[in-house]
């Protein structure tokens, strides 16, 4: 199944259906009056978040979708049935957006959320509706009103725990392989990994969501190389898991790099937690993987993992450190929640 994490899609809610003008004919029965019904209600536009889907493909083959109108009122005073809906199945972590592709609609994060995009036209009234004591015979009805439309975004952002990011060919798809049962394209040239991929790591009694997405170049937000619309992915992750090639030359510079690139984005993620591992140490010497550190530690003020998705060395280290960091974000968000919640008190 192709990746497809974004999609254009034209709704339309349906019509409601027209009143009727219709009077009482019947053997026997004088001045039967009029019995003209209501016509129903036009189909609304549902977006449903379900479970088993992982992207968006389904849209990339269908883009119009449109509610049936309401039928129309019949004579008997019948009103006419509503419309059925049209239901747009999502998988978790969709938005809807506006066409400006900015105004976000509808943030759709668990199974079962459903929202209403356009609601359906109301049916108009039959000419039963419309008598009085001074109009007994009225000869006119109303139409349905149309029902909205207009083009929105699907787009998805993958639901993860951590996210791993770096330059093409640092090794992410290599690590996510080492520590999960995912099996990415892995290989020697940059660029392997065209979408992103998702494992299952599990460590000790802990399992947390790890995601992979596309590496990143210099000008990734002005669009070079693959962009930077993958990065949309990790921005619901609680940390990130920053990979640099230890084989290169300059680790400063690549780390100073994607840095660069987090914050052009302007999402959040240059804030987000972050754990910096020099990778690919099984191909370096014990003096060099020393200098590469203190270089990298000095780059990024903090603590630095010499890992090697290869062989494994220091991937226990790193996978502990995500589980601590989750532990403290669900803890300081649940506190928030108990603060929330507690009534405030003033004399």
């Amino acid at each position: 199944m192709k990746f497809l994490d974004q999609a254009k899609v034209y709704v339309k809610a349906g019509d409601g259906g027209a009143g009727a003008v219709s009077f009482l004919r019947e053997k026997f029965v004088e001045f039967g009056g009029p019995n003209g019904g209501n016509g129903g209600r036009g189909g609304d536009v549902v977006v449903e978040c379900v479970d088993g889907l992982n992207t968006l493909i389904d849209y990339r083959y269908q883009q119009h979708f449109k509610a049936p109108t309401g039928t129309h009122g019949m004579g008997k005073d019948r009103a006419g049935a509503n419309g059925k809906d049209v239901v747009l199945r999502v998988p978790v972590g969709t938005q809807v957006l506006e066409d400006d592709n900015e105004t976000l609609i509808a943030d759709l994060t668990q199974v079962g959320q459903r929202v209403v995009l356009l609601k359906g036209g109301n049916g108009g009234f039959g000419n039963a509706h419309f008598k009085t004591s001074s109009n007994q015979a009225p000869r006119h009805a109303n139409p349905g009103q149309p029902g909205a439309e207009k083009w929105v975004w699907l787009r998805l952002k993958l639901i993860a725990d951590a996210g791993l990011v770096g330059l093409p060919n640092a090794g992410k798809s290599t690590f996510l392989a080492a520590v999960s049962a995912a099996r990415p394209k892995i290989a020697d040239y940059p660029f392997t990994t065209l979408h992103p991929n998702l494992g299952v790591v599990r460590i000790g009694e802990r399992d947390f969501v790890l995601a992979d997405i596309p590496g990143l170049i210099e000008g990734a937000h002005a669009g070079a190389g693959i962009g930077d619309r993958f990065l949309g992915h990790v921005e619901r992750c609680a940390v990130l898991v920053h990979l640099i090639d230890g084989t290169q030359a300059d680790v400063a510079a690549a780390y100073a790099t994607i840095r660069g690139e987090l914050a052009a984005y302007d999402a959040g993620l240059a804030d987000k937690p972050e754990i910096v591992a020099l990778n690919k140490i099984d191909a370096l010497g014990d003096d060099e993987i020393a200098a590469k550190t203190k270089v990298l530690r000095r780059a990024s003020k903090s603590e630095v993992f010499p890992v090697s998705g290869v062989s494994g060395k220091g991937v226990q280290d790193v996978l502990y450190r995500i589980v601590a960091i989750l532990d403290a974000d669900k803890a300081e968000r649940q506190d928030a929640v108990r603060r929330a919640a507690q009534p405030h008190w003033s004399p």
